[in-house]
C-alpha cells in the first residue's frame, strides 16, 4: 500500500463530479518541506507511489517524479472520494489527563472516527496549560492528529481545538439542539450507554464530556447536566480518565459498522 501524506495546502477542487474544477489540479506539484522529507526518509524513488490527501474528504493518487536534496516533485494523477468517517459526528471533550496520555487520547481518537477533540481543564485538574505552553500542546497534538489520519486512511483531519477551561467552555456552548446528543461520562450514572443512545437514535452528532482522574467536581457535572448533558455510565468498572472517552468513542463507531 502507497504512503499516504498529508498536506496543509489546498490540492484542486473539492467538489465531486465537477469535471471543469478537477481540471484546475496541476500535473506535477513540488512537496512542501514538510512532505518533501518524510519522502526522502522513506527512500522513494521516481516511478513510485504515494497517497496525498489535504483534508478536504479526497484522496489524490500520485507518483514521485524526481528527488533533490531537498525538493521532492510528485506528478498527480487520479483523485477519489473518501468515505471513511463515522455516520455522524463525535467530538470528544476531554479534561486532559496527566502525564503525555493526552498524545494517546488524540492518536486514539483520529484513529477511531472523532471529528473533533476538546482539551479542557477543571477543578481536579492535575495537567495545567496556559499561554505559550497551550498553545505549543495544540500545535503538537494536531500534528498527532495528522499522523494518526496518514496511518488509519482517513481523508479529514480531526480539529484539535485550543486548551480551556471547562467553566470558560460550557458557557461557550450554544443551547442544545434536538438533532445533538450531549452526554457526560460519570461512574455512578443510571443509565447504561446502549439505552440512552437507542432513545437518542436521530441524534446526527454527539458530544461526549469526560472526566480527569478524580472525576468532575458534583458543581461541574451539575453545570453540564444544565446544559443538556446527561449522564450515562460505561459498565460496572472504573475506566481510566484516558480510557473511557475511547471507550465511548469505539462503542459509537462499532454502531455505524
Amino acid at each position: 500500500m502507497p504512503p499516504r501524506l498529508f498536506l496543509d495546502t489546498p490540492l484542486g477542487a473539492a467538489a465531486a463530479g465537477d469535471a471543469a474544477a478537477a481540471s484546475t489540479v496541476p500535473v506535477e506539484l513540488i512537496l512542501p518541506a514538510g512532505a518533501a522529507r518524510h519522502v526522502q526518509v522513506l527512500r522513494l524513488q521516481p516511478g513510485e507511489a504515494i497517497t496525498l490527501f489535504d483534508g478536504s474528504g479526497y484522496e489524490w493518487q500520485a507518483e514521485v517524479l524526481r528527488m533533490g536534496r531537498s525538493e521532492v516533485a510528485v506528478h498527480l494523477q487520479a483523485r477519489q472520494l473518501v468515505h471513511r468517517e463515522l455516520a455522524h459526528a463525535v467530538s470528544l471533550c476531554v479534561v486532559m489527563p496527566a502525564n503525555d496520555r493526552m498524545d494517546g487520547v488524540i492518536e486514539k481518537a483520529t484513529e477511531l472516527g472523532a471529528a473533533a477533540v476538546q482539551p479542557l481543564m477543571s477543578e481536579r485538574s492535575v495537567l495545567r496549560l496556559s499561554g505559550d505552553r497551550a498553545d505549543k500542546k495544540q500545535a503538537h497534538w494536531q500534528g498527532v492528529a495528522v499522523a494518526a489520519c496518514e496511518q488509519s486512511g482517513r481523508a479529514q483531519v480531526p480539529k484539535i481545538e485550543p486548551v480551556r477551561t471547562l467553566a470558560q467552555w460550557l458557557k461557550s456552548l450554544p443551547p442544545v439542539q434536538p438533532e445533538q446528543r450531549r452526554w457526560l461520562l460519570s461512574p455512578g450514572a443510571a443509565r447504561p450507554i446502549a439505552a440512552l443512545a437507542r432513545e437518542q437514535a436521530e441524534a446526527t452528532s454527539t458530544l461526549v464530556l469526560s472526566g480527569p482522574e478524580g472525576g468532575l467536581s458534583p458543581a461541574e457535572e451539575q453545570a453540564a447536566r444544565e446544559l443538556g448533558f446527561e449522564a450515562v455510565q460505561l459498565g460496572p468498572r472504573i475506566l481510566r480518565a484516558d480510557t473511557a472517552p475511547l471507550a465511548v468513542l469505539g462503542w459509537l463507531a462499532l454502531q455505524s459498522v
